[in-house]
């Protein structure tokens, strides 16, 4: 009783000092650096020409602030550096494995851990098991390589965000939640399609907005009214959690672990790119309850995978989520995570842009066509605004509009537009500061003086599959 206290007033003191002082600080100190690449915008200018104005082209020295992706780009903690070294490289029977799969198991409370390469694996293992021509997915928001995987199975992938999700400046604390009055008419009317259901936590798509429990809830009874699988893509569950716990009643005094376990406990499987919520460079996993679907799972896994007990990965690897897994849950580091995004977006906002409110966990998105009004949704604002931030401050960004989301008619031709036009910047976990933020709005300022006279963009080669990556551009003049 006396350490509980003591830490309770801990705990108590640390909240009033929070709450007075305004000053982020990043919970860790930083025992090693790497240069920033500094660069002329006029170099700039002649990098992103070169690239025909494909972001994705640059090369990582020209680029001063990387918010393209959180996958992948976080900075790995001393504990996780630490974890490499005892990783056990078997090829069958690892070691690293079984703590990793003893951590996820305690997490999800799923039996069956399948580890894979990075997520966008364990969407094409589950597509390749569950999968059948014709059929339909359903989701909050499919994100790309999401609803890449399921066309690649020749199936339809149908996205069912609530209405406030269209709205950028419409305030919802959860506007990643899913629009459950038409998952139950699909389902009463077309169920027998219906493979599976997704629940993506955070909601990318729509601007990296939570999912609240009681949506998820809502979703789990009417699958299991018409009996179908449902599935987590929880690649970003910890900050989900985090909005849980400060903005759902009744989930304001719960530990972050257990707020996450009742979320798993209310799926049929889950899987994750450990790259984001794990702080992991590489990796991911697939978890499920069947262990018939698990087995299906395994012997496909070994043909693009490897051994089920490495998955493509390493030991050292396994060994680093396992530690990621843990370090996440921490609420100081989630408080700050949540808390450093809106800050940016503050920022961004006060520049003049029109962000998505409120403010995601994982990403500051802009809505682009709200912030160009000359431009039209096919000359592509959002490209042409990460163009423009690259050229300006020297940040690479990412559209995620209709150039990504969106996709061409197969009959006429005609580009087909997404839901919105926004461009996202990605923080990646742990690795600007404060003062690399505040050059950033700063940055932004100027880019938005520019705005009347942005250009749109055009294709000049445009893929069939996930464009975005490989598709060259021209501005139009």
């Amino acid at each position: 009783m006396f350490w509980q206290k003591t830490n309770d007033i801990a705990s108590s003191v640390k909240e009033e000092r929070l709450a007075m002082i305004k000053t982020i600080i990043e919970p860790f100190k930083i025992k090693m650096v790497e240069p920033l690449p500094i660069l002329t915008s006029e170099q700039r200018k002649g990098f992103i020409r070169e690239c025909d104005y494909n972001l994705f082209f640059l090369r990582s020295e020209w680029v001063t602030f990387d918010f393209l992706t959180d996958s992948g780009t976080s900075s790995m903690s001393a504990q996780q550096w630490a974890a490499l070294m005892v990783g056990d490289e078997s090829y069958a029977g690892s070691k690293s494995f079984y703590r990793l799969e003893k951590v996820v198991q305690d997490l999800t409370g799923f039996p069956h851990i399948i580890p894979v390469h990075q997520g966008r694996a364990a969407e094409y293992l589950l597509a390749k098991a569950l999968l059948k021509p014709q059929q339909i997915v359903i989701a909050n928001t499919h994100f790309d390589t999401t609803r890449a995987n399921i066309e690649m199975a020749q199936a339809t992938a149908i996205d069912l965000p609530i209405a406030a999700a269209k709205n950028s400046r419409e305030w919802h604390p959860f506007k990643g939640n899913m629009d459950v009055e038409k998952l139950n008419h699909i389902l009463s009317n077309r169920g027998k399609q219906v493979a599976f259901v997704i629940m993506t936590v955070t909601n990318n798509s729509v601007g990296g907005q939570p999912v609240s429990m009681e949506n998820l809830k809502a979703v789990a009874q009417i699958c299991r009214q018409h009996g179908k699988l449902l599935f987590i893509d929880c690649a970003r569950f910890a900050e989900n959690v985090w909005f849980i716990k400060t903005r759902e009643p009744g989930y304001e005094n719960r530990s972050t672990r257990s707020i996450a376990q009742e979320m798993f406990s209310l799926a049929d499987g889950t899987w994750m790119s450990a790259k984001k919520d794990a702080f992991g460079n590489i990796g991911g996993f697939l978890a499920v309850k069947d262990a018939g679907l698990a087995q299906e799972i395994r012997q496909l896994m070994v043909v693009t995978e490897g051994f089920p007990t490495y998955g493509g990965l390493a030991g050292r690897d396994l060994e680093s989520l396992a530690v990621g897994l843990e370090e996440v849950l921490e609420e100081d580091y989630l408080r700050y995570r949540i808390r450093s995004t809106a800050y940016l977006g503050e920022g961004l906002k006060q520049a003049g842009f029109t962000v998505v409110e409120p403010f995601g966990g994982h990403a500051i998105y802009i809505d682009a066509l709200a912030s160009i009004p000359h431009l039209p949704w096919y000359q592509f604002p959002g490209q042409s605004l990460s163009v423009a931030f690259y050229e300006t401050v020297g940040v690479r960004s990412v559209e995620v509009g209709s150039i990504m989301l969106g996709k061409k008619d197969p009959q006429s031709g005609q580009q087909q537009p997404a839901l919105k036009e926004l461009l996202r910047l990605a923080i990646p976990r742990r690795v600007y500061t404060q003062s690399h933020i505040d050059y950033v709005i700063e940055g932004a300022h100027l880019v938005a003086q520019q705005i009347p006279a942005l250009p749109g963009y055009r294709f000049i080669y445009e893929p069939p599959v996930l464009r975005h990556f490989t598709a060259r551009f021209a501005p139009i003049i």
